[in-house]
């Protein structure tokens, strides 16, 4: 099994334990996208409560991957994928964090 499978497992796995019904192809394609950032340990979680990195998954991800337009509803999303992930849960894989905001604003067409 390569590293990428491993994590793809591993988030498979996560996924299933917070009770979120994923599309693997969909998962897999997201993971891939993230590159080699999801073998450092840093830059392969999110944190819910630091705004500064939240300003930039708004940012970097949202608005210029995604191609969205600024406004509250990024906030709500990425609050939602927070509550989702669950506050507490220190493990918000990045790889899962945005799988969930491509699903809610219906970007798969992208990947």
């Amino acid at each position: 099994m390569s590293k990428f499978d491993e994590k793809i497992a591993l988030y498979q796995g996560e996924m299933k334990k917070l009770g979120i019904k994923f599309d693997a192809d969909l998962l897999s394609k997201v993971t891939k996208g993230l590159g080699p950032s999801i073998y450092k340990q840093d830059a392969e979680t999110v944190s819910g409560s630091d705004a500064k990195e939240l300003g930039t998954v708004k940012n970097n991800f949202l608005i210029k991957k995604l191609g969205l337009s600024d406004g509250p509803k990024l906030d709500a999303a990425i609050e939602k994928a927070v509550e989702t992930m669950g506050k507490s849960n220190r493990n918000k894989y990045r790889a899962i964090f945005y799988y969930l905001l491509v699903k809610e604003f219906g970007k798969e067409s992208i990947y």
